[in-house]
């Protein structure tokens, strides 16, 4: 009797061992197996594929400007670090250009302290020599006598003066109104005649500091025609503007002359320039000749030469000077 026992005992635990085993593998098949409708299921597959490729083409896209971002920002630093140290080459420029300013400048106050010095040896012993009631009749400032109330620039506006001198011309310009710190009246003609301010047309300009500025100013698109002759310019200046009991001068600023006949020009404007009465001429006529038609290693052309020795000849005939510059510096 014991024996059947055991045998239906363990009988009946490899039959539970087997339904267990079933049930678990049904579990797991209902775990696995997709529930709902394979339609939905497929759909919403697709779309999860579709949102990983755009996603995935996003960050493609943003690691591309990434890179591009980079490129450009390291351009930005090389940039920058080239302007830093040009910066710092301007800043190291400046600070020596005001040094050399300063050292200029205490140069030139040492020099006008000894010229006052000198000049005030020269006053005392031109006393002592002439007399104290002496009175010099013409000032004089580098030859140039500057005892005139009204100046006439005629200035040569040809294409060789506009392009080789017309920096240096506004200097000079600027040397000439120096020398005169106050006049009645200015005007300004080209070699030609034509005027650089039509509103002052054959009247003179009132003299201050704005429109010595402007006049400068205006120089640099002042371009009428020029045939490189001075001669028309001299003639509508004495003409228009000369009136008894005014002291005029004119400052003839060119570079060449392309005329025929250097005599007839000065016969033709001292005619013109000759006083009424006495042996003073009208106005003064003062000339400053341009180096543009000289050669580095040569002679200056030929209408430079001609220029040259009509002015000399016209100013020293109507009581003025000749200045012949070496340089366009």
């Amino acid at each position: 009797m014991k024996r059947q026992r055991r045998e239906l005992q363990e009988a009946s635990i490899s039959f539970l061992d087997v339904i267990s085993c079933g049930f678990g593998a049904i579990v797991l098949l209902l775990v696995i197996a997709r529930v709902g409708d394979p339609a939905a299921l497929e759909e919403a597959e697709n779309k999860l594929r579709s949102s990983v490729k755009e996603f995935q083409q996003q960050l493609f896209d943003v690691r591309g400007e990434s890179v591009v971002l980079n490129k450009e920002l390291k351009s930005r630093k090389e940039q920058l670090s080239e302007l830093n140290e040009r910066v710092a080459r301007l800043k190291a420029k400046l600070a020596s250009v005001e040094k050399q300013a300063v050292k200029i400048s205490q140069s030139e106050a040492r020099e006008k302290e000894q010229l006052q010095l000198v000049m005030q040896v020269l006053t005392e012993e031109m006393e002592r020599l002439i007399g104290p009631e002496f009175k010099q009749q013409n000032q004089l400032i580098g030859g140039i006598p500057v005892d005139s109330d009204y100046i006439i620039f005629v200035i040569d506006t040809s294409g060789s003066m506009q392009v080789a001198a017309w920096e240096k011309v506004k200097k000079e310009m600027i040397n000439i109104l120096d020398i005169y710190p106050d006049v009645k009246g200015i005007q300004v003609l080209n070699d030609m005649g034509q005027y650089m301010f039509s509103d002052y047309r054959r009247r003179w300009i009132p003299d201050s500091p704005q429109m010595r500025e402007r006049i400068i100013t205006t120089l640099n698109t002042w371009a009428p025609f020029s045939n490189s002759s001075p001669v028309e310019g001299i003639n509508a200046a004495i003409q228009t503007f000369y009136q008894a009991g005014r002291k005029i001068s004119i400052y003839t600023l060119g570079d060449d002359f392309q005329g025929k006949s250097i005599r007839n020009i000065v016969k033709a404007v001292d005619k013109l320039n000759r006083a009424h009465l006495g042996s003073d001429r009208l106005v003064r006529i003062h000339a400053i000749g341009f180096p543009v038609h000289f050669a580095r290693k040569g002679s200056p052309s030929a209408s430079a030469i001609k220029f040259a020795a009509l002015m000399r000849e016209l100013s020293y005939n109507n009581g003025g000077t000749f200045i012949g510059l070496n340089s366009l510096n």
